[in-house]
């Protein structure tokens, strides 16, 4: 008779499992609540403390941490050493093992957690019990996962489990470890407030295989962060359209990322990660009008992202372009009837709330990993200066602080020319700040009369500020810094144009 030990948390499938098992003549072995539902089943089941013969201590905190649990687990089958051994030592072969963890994701999640709760949920014995098996897959068949028992009873019912099966099953169970330990070292860098420690470990879960990823030859999947709290894709919920691709992924996280930095009604348009068209409003549709407005070319096969709940007409307005995602907190059914007519179109219910706390930003080099704080600097951490003789009138303060926003959210360089709340038009990625000035100026043409402009970073010189008059701005916000800002504020006063530092920068790299 082969043995199987059970300890699971989870208790999905676990009546059956075990009736499986005892027909294929398995003995069981268990612990605490597992061992109590697998008799409440009517079924045969030891405890851990008839193969110890030691009580479980401590709460339960020490139950399977003993050699009659580690050494049948631990013994290697062909040597001759250690099966004798465990004969000397009245040790029985544990032949296979299904354990997974205390719910310590689950636990950290609940908004009123303690760290004493936190420490109670850390499995001990269950990780140590699975690293065991894992590490035995020549001779032991583990299983981390409810899913898996189907087919491992399968496969045991047509004779036994392959190598290969078994090796697969414990590259599982190492990644499901390390996965649990992660989350631990992570809660407690956090807690600890050590931002950046030594060594920095995150886990993230699959949420789904994609077709490919930026392009046809690339292979990709999408992952997303457990328990986080905030504006997420890996949250949203698709209630229309095709499955979402690599690129769509990128490009709708752009524009949540846009849309998140305004309160009133806002509508943000984005293509390849930039926004195109950014507009707010009294209301909705008002908003979404202004963004398009702002540039009707780009915004052909683009992404669109709203913070209100999309309406009937808005809903209508969106129907007449060609677009891949719309993404917003919610639809009204009226705007769903309309929007659901395009079959393709991806419709994207999103939660608008901002991550509670300061977010880290990942980016991969070659053999490498950059980690920052996210970009959450706004014009509510700077007190603005006024640098030249002009003053901003109160529209051009309301604009000038939509361009800081929307300019915050383009490749570097960056320049957005805004005007009534809305933008006209964006340079982004140019190799020097007059280029991108002159192409955001372009797309502007005579509606730059009278706008703003934003930029990203310090103007190093006064070029940018004369394309600016030369085209009719009346105010540009920058954040100042530069050796030669003087030359800039004098270029300023010369035009009539006022200047507003912010002494923030706002690199995108």
């Amino acid at each position: 008779m082969k043995r199987a030990l059970l300890s699971v948390s989870n208790k999905k499938g676990l009546s059956e499992f075990a009736k499986q098992l005892i027909d294929l003549d398995y003995e069981l072995v268990s612990t605490g609540g597992t061992k109590r539902a697998i008799e409440e089943a009517g079924l045969p089941v030891l405890s851990i403390s008839e193969i110890t013969e030691f009580p479980e201590i401590m709460d339960g905190r020490v139950k399977t941490l003993h050699p009659s649990v580690h050494g049948g687990l631990l013994a290697k089958r062909n040597s001759k050493d250690h099966m004798s051994q465990l004969d000397e030592l009245n040790i029985e072969t544990i032949d296979l093992v299904a354990v997974n963890l205390y719910p310590f994701k689950e636990t950290i999640a609940k908004p009123d957690v303690t760290e004493e709760d936190a420490i109670e949920n850390i499995d001990i014995g269950g990780p140590t019990m699975l690293r065991s098996a894992a590490k035995s897959f020549a001779d032991v068949a583990v299983v981390v996962d409810p899913d898996d028992y189907d087919r491992v009873i399968s496969s045991l019912q047509a004779g036994d489990l392959s190598f290969d099966t078994r090796k697969n099953l414990a590259a599982k169970v190492f990644r499901h470890t390390a996965n649990y330990d992660a989350m631990i070292a992570e809660y407690f860098s956090e807690v600890t407030e050590e931002p950046y420690p030594e060594s920095y470990t995150v886990t993230y879960e699959k949420v789904q295989s994609l077709r490919y990823g930026e392009n046809p030859h690339q292979t990709a999947s999408f992952y997303k962060k457990a328990n986080y709290k905030g504006a997420s894709l890996a949250n949203a919920e698709q209630l229309n359209g095709k499955e979402l691709s690599y690129n769509n992924i990128q490009d709708a996280n752009a524009a949540l990322d846009v849309v998140l930095e305004f309160t009133e009604p806002a509508a943000v348009a984005v293509k390849h990660m930039n926004p195109c068209g950014v507009g707010t409003g009294d209301n909705l549709f008002e908003a979404f009008g202004k963004a398009y407005e702002g540039d009707p070319v780009s915004i052909f096969g683009g992404i669109v992202a709203l913070n209100r709940e999309v309406d009937e007409d808005t809903a209508a307005k969106l129907k007449e372009i060609f677009l891949e995602i719309v993404l917003a907190p919610s639809f009204s059914q009226e705007a769903l009837d309309i929007l659901t007519q395009k079959k393709n179109l991806r419709l994207l219910k999103v939660d608008m709330k901002k991550p509670e706390t300061q977010t880290h930003k990942l980016t991969s080099v070659s053999g490498g990993l950059l980690v920052q704080d996210t970009d959450e600097g706004s014009l509510e951490d700077v007190e603005l200066e006024v640098a030249t003789e002009r003053q901003p009138s109160e529209q051009e303060l309301k604009d000038l602080e939509l361009g800081w926003k929307v300019v915050k959210h383009v490749k570097s360089n960056a320049i957005v020319v805004a005007k009534s709340d809305q933008t006209l038009g964006v340079g982004a990625g140019q190799m020097n700040r007059v280029g991108a000035a002159q192409i955001a100026l372009e797309q502007a043409g005579d509606q730059a009369r009278g706008a703003i402009m934003a930029s990203d970073a310090f103007f190093p010189m006064p070029d940018t500020v004369e394309t600016a008059a030369k085209a009719g701005v009346k105010a540009i916000i920058q954040p100042g810094g530069s050796k030669r800002d003087q030359d800039s504020i004098d270029a300023c006063n010369k035009h009539g144009i006022t200047m507003v530092f912010t002494k923030m920068r706002h690199f995108k790299h």
